[in-house]
């Protein structure tokens, strides 16, 4: 029998056993509440799970989380995931997963209808207004906290200032930079270790909360044990998962259809999100819209804008792309647009997060069998370094879009640089929360339509 969680009681000590019914009851919640991008989702999740409820101990929460950060895809939305599924096995995952998502993506679609429908409402265009400047501080920001964590000596600044010119310069395609990284990781790990070592990005686990359920030196469970047939059956049930799915589009609409470009191209993304969604941001613009055309550079800006104001992983901006792009390409007929949009977004979304899932529930055994440390690899702390000049090549990107809308042969748009710098002051200097920073400048962009 598996090792079933337990309450804590008043003393901390661990008493009856955490119901699957109770605990998705919290996975849900969690949804609705999982605001401030992946280092606020980790932080609600460890004061509720390590602190508060004492379902999992500090120690087995950051080996987790350190196997999490290794993988590419939504670290917090892994880790929810890996949590669950070490408590109520398979299941337990799929449910903290999915829960994770599912909230985000029913918001996001009836936001992106809104957006579509009455994007033009003088209220709706003027909140956007004030929120494009917003997202371009906040692409800044995020390529500083970055850079501060990853860029730790000349040789990864080096990689991050080559990944900048290589994306803005030369055009290079995304995937082809992370490999690049990768191999300049790999040798450099030979060559020169000490330059390609990352470590504390998550501090220590020394700290003690009282007993937990899932404790220190708590048995593995019988379900997290390792098996070469436990993990072929994980792997060939993915595999068909990805596949039904993938050879119904084909059939029904074939290989060049919306849907299907769709559920290959975001498939690819979900295996690129290294260093979290900002990293991938740029792949997704080059293909949703110089390649495929889904939507528009605006678009992609105020679809960032609506993603980081709802709960769930940041990365879940591909549903907006995914309806947008079924929305205007009318992937189901000019008479079932919404519909089509929706469905869209629910590819997008299938596509995206399937091997988060598949990478938890077929490695997971493996992290359990080692409950030692789980470093960063040298490659992937190379790939951390390039993700840092992408991400600055991004912010450029949306800077160009908001400050010159008509092109640099147009007018520089002032109090778009001054609602800009007036968002990267409050994120620099005072560290103000995200969602604060849209929705203040959200209501001076409605003010300045109001008034100019």
């Amino acid at each position: 029998m598996p090792n079933v969680p337990q309450a804590p009681s008043e003393s901390g000590a661990p008493q009856t056993a955490v119901s699957f019914r109770e605990a998705f009851r919290f996975w849900l919640k969690l949804g609705f509440i999982s605001f401030g991008g992946p280092a606020g989702q980790i932080s609600i999740m460890h004061q509720e799970l390590v602190e508060n409820r004492r379902w999992i101990s500090e120690r087995r929460f950051l080996h987790a989380l350190n196997y999490c950060m290794v993988l590419p895809g939504p670290e917090a939305q892994q880790l929810a995931t890996y949590i669950g599924w070490l408590m109520h096995r398979t299941r337990g995952g799929i449910v903290a997963g999915a829960l994770f998502v599912l909230p985000s993506l029913l918001i996001l679609v009836a936001l992106s209808w809104i957006y579509l429908a009455f994007g033009d409402v003088p209220l709706v265009s003027g909140l956007f207004y004030g929120i494009k400047p917003a997202v371009t501080a906040i692409v800044v920001h995020a390529a500083h906290r970055i850079g501060g964590r990853a860029l730790k000596n000349g040789a990864l600044w080096a990689i991050a200032a080559a990944a900048f010119v290589a994306i803005f310069a030369l055009d290079v395609p995304f995937p082809a930079i992370v490999a690049a990284a990768a191999l300049i990781g790999y040798a450099g790990g030979r060559i020169a270790p000490d330059k390609f070592r990352i470590g504390g990005a998550h501090g220590s686990a020394a700290t003690s909360f009282g007993p937990a359920l899932i404790d220190d030196d708590t048995p593995t469970p019988e379900h997290a044990r390792f098996r070469w047939s436990r993990l072929l059956r994980v792997a060939l049930v993915g595999a068909l998962l990805w596949l039904l799915p993938m050879a119904l589009l084909l059939a029904t609409w074939g290989w060049q259809g919306t849907l299907t470009q769709m559920g290959w191209f975001f498939t690819k993304a979900a295996l690129l999100t290294f260093g979290g969604a900002y990293a991938v941001l740029p792949y997704v613009y080059q293909g949703a819209v110089e390649h495929y055309g889904w939507l528009t550079p605006v678009q992609m800006i105020d679809g960032l804008a609506l993603g980081e104001t709802t709960p769930g992983p940041l990365i879940m901006v591909v549903a907006f792309v995914g309806f947008v792009g079924g929305y205007a390409k009318a992937a189901l007929g000019p008479d079932s647009l919404f519909l089509a949009g929706a469905l869209a977004a629910g590819v997008v979304t299938w596509f995206t997060f399937l091997p988060s899932f598949l990478f938890i529930l077929a490695g997971g055994p493996l992290v359990e069998h080692t409950h030692g440390d789980l470093k960063f690899t040298a490659p992937l702390t190379a790939i951390t370094a390039a993700v840092v000049g992408v991400i600055l090549n991004l912010a450029l990107f949306f800077g160009y879009h908001v400050l010159w809308p008509k092109g640099f042969a147009g007018h520089f748009d002032w109090p778009s640089a001054l609602i800009a710098l007036g968002a990267a002051v409050a994120l620099f200097r005072y560290q103000r929360n995200v969602i604060h920073v849209i929705g203040g400048c959200a209501v001076v962009g409605l003010l300045l339509k109001l008034l100019l």
